[in-house]
């Protein structure tokens, strides 16, 4: 700490993280071990939090993380995407098929960002807000070979036909970014992706991660 922050403010966000962080909630014991203050400083915390409704606490006494949060939430998809526009531009135009932005929203892949090309003939209609399951798709199947530390070589996954007969999909996740799961891709119609694009899916992930940070 230093004398430009507050101790309180920190010890608040460092409740929302612990509870984050777990599925079924703490005890005002628990916090109290986990954050080294005694249990009247955590009632106080609380008590502010639920006053927000950014935590709440079950019959058992539990505390967990509140639908307030969800509010807060929201707000970051129109910062994300207008910080991933430039990329997703640049990857539309240079491969010439339809670019976008995906992040997890629960169960699901949410595209938060789509970008079109200008010069093709035609090329896939996507739609921001389209959501699907999140092994459909490459997008979300990026996400989930993230999560599991599985992407490799080459770096993106690749589909064809799962969400859109006759089409074909590759994807990159989001990675170094802190509290976003989330990936960036294209959709062309076409039998298979070839690698150099790819690639350069690769690349503009990297850009959107770089922009994110």
């Amino acid at each position: 700490m230093t004398a430009e922050t507050s101790q309180t403010l920190d010890r608040g966000l460092r409740v929302l993280k612990l509870l984050a962080d777990t599925d079924h909630g703490l005890t005002v014991t628990e916090l109290s071990t986990k954050l080294g203050v005694n249990r009247t400083v955590v009632y106080r915390l609380l008590a502010t939090l639920e006053q927000h409704a950014l935590v709440r606490r079950d019959i058992g006494g539990r505390a967990r993380v509140g639908l307030g949060v969800l509010r807060l939430g929201r707000q970051v998809h129109p910062l994300v995407r207008e910080a991933a526009l430039p990329a997703l531009r640049s990857l539309a135009e240079d491969i010439g098929a339809t670019a976008h932005l995906t992040l997890v929203d629960g169960a699901e892949a949410l595209a938060v960002a789509v970008v079109e090309p200008t010069w093709t003939d035609y090329h896939v209609a996507y739609r921001t807000g389209f959501r699907h399951p999140l092994d459909r798709g490459a997008a979300g199947r990026a996400i989930l070979a993230a999560r599991r530390g599985e992407i490799g070589n080459p770096g993106y996954a690749l589909t064809h036909g799962e969400l859109e007969a006759g089409a074909s999909g590759a994807a990159a996740p989001l990675l170094g970014v802190s509290g976003i799961e989330g990936s960036v891709g294209v959709v062309m119609l076409a039998d298979s992706v070839p690698q150099r694009v790819g690639d350069r899916v690769v690349e503009a992930a990297k850009e959107v991660a770089e922009a994110l940070r």
